[in-house]
């Protein structure tokens, strides 16, 4: 089950989010940060 989260993120960082979701590569804000959360835990794991 998906729950909401709150974050506080640089601008910088926010608007090449915006340009990724843009550029059609991930559904929206959250997909992002969502598969990148994921392949920092299987960087981590290593």
């Amino acid at each position: 089950m998906k729950k909401p989260i709150s974050a506080t993120i640089d601008g910088d960082l926010i608007s090449w989010i915006e340009a990724e979701v843009d550029g059609r590569k991930f559904r929206n804000k959250s997909h992002l940060i969502e598969v990148a959360l994921q392949n920092m835990r299987r960087e981590v794991r290593k």
